[in-house]
């Protein structure tokens, strides 16, 4: 799991965070193991910005990927922030609930673990729409 968090510590040196200055990394790994990061991305027109979770599902849907493990989220301050709302609900489009959700507590502090199931009960889903 710490080869997980260390992916999403290591890319959130890369997010660019001019006016949160709260970066950002995240690790996805698939079901056969390969490992897609992405770093959260801030634009002066906030709504543009773009958050970590979100970059590495698009990294790895991009690369043919469609079914997930888990994913590590990591933050500068290592205060075991969670995905947000939006990118909640873009996990659920691809990942079933029990999809697992590790957080960075920080240096000497276990992760904290939620299932996406958790994080974001009753879902909207494609069965919703119709």
């Amino acid at each position: 799991m710490h080869d997980l968090i260390d992916a999403a510590r290591d890319v959130q040196l890369t997010a660019h965070v001019p006016y949160s200055e709260y970066a950002v990394g995240a690790a996805l790994e698939t079901e056969s193991g390969e490992i897609f990061v992405g770093c959260n991305i801030e634009n002066a027109n906030y709504s543009n910005s773009l958050h970590a979770e979100e970059v590495a599902i698009a990294e790895a849907v991009k690369n043919g990927h469609r079914e997930f493990a888990r994913i590590a989220v990591s933050s500068g301050r290592r205060d075991g922030v969670t995905p947000c709302g939006m990118c909640r609900q873009t996990l659920a489009e691809f990942c079933d609930d029990d999809l697992r959700v590790v957080c960075d507590e920080g240096e000497g502090e276990p992760p904290t673990e939620y299932t996406l199931g958790e994080l974001l009960p009753n879902t909207i889903t494609e069965e919703t729409l119709e």
